[in-house]
């Protein structure tokens, strides 16, 4: 599917300005390059264009209010001094599986202050010799590379699902002990009573 017609199915009546979030994953851009997106789009806060083919993100309009932006499996070489200045409250940004080959590509991310988590899983760039060293004296402001910090501390899931929150809390209103119980209770009583022959 083409972006243009994407981005129309993704708006379901809406007007661009009140949209938060956008996915355009696996649609079909033109000549590589962002079509049918906006600056209209002005509280956008989370963009996902994942395998669509994006060469430059050069057309990629003003968002002042995107902090998230996810562009992995995509082929980007560079340009992203684009980002510094259309996107400048940028949290999270994922080039994962791009054609990044060099540190030097990545050095106008210094002019996105708020950039927290940066992700170049698959790219070229993660091969070299003191890596995550280099990228995190570049970019001090970032806390994670890759889902790590520079102490190799992994990052909370945001997911509450996905890091057992959820499981925790029951535990602690009470339910699913009895659960527990009734499991150690029938695991301990099965190896008494059926011993290994």
């Amino acid at each position: 599917m083409e972006m243009k017609k994407r981005l129309t199915l993704e708006l379901r009546n809406k007007k661009p300005g009140e949209v938060k979030e956008l996915v355009l994953d696996n649609c079909r851009s033109d000549d590589g390059k962002i079509v049918g997106l906006s600056s209209d789009f002005e509280n956008l806060e989370f963009l996902s264009m994942i395998n669509i083919n994006l060469l430059s993100v050069s057309n990629l309009p003003k968002l002042n209010k995107l902090r998230k932006l996810e562009l992995s499996d995509n082929r980007i070489s560079g340009g992203l001094e684009v980002l510094a200045e259309r996107t400048p409250n940028l949290t999270h940004l994922n080039l994962s599986g791009n054609k990044i080959k060099d540190i030097n590509t990545l050095e106008p991310l210094k002019k996105l202050p708020n950039l927290h988590s940066l992700d170049l899983f698959n790219c070229e760039v993660t091969m070299l010799i003191n890596y995550r060293e280099s990228v995190f004296t570049l970019l001090p402001q970032l806390t994670y590379l890759d889902g790590f910090d520079a102490d190799d501390q992994e990052a909370p899931d945001s997911d509450p699902e996905a890091d057992g929150d959820g499981l925790e809390d029951e535990y602690e209103n009470g339910e699913g002990k009895d659960f527990l119980l009734m499991f150690f209770f029938f695991f301990f009583l099965g190896n008494n009573f059926f011993p290994s022959v």
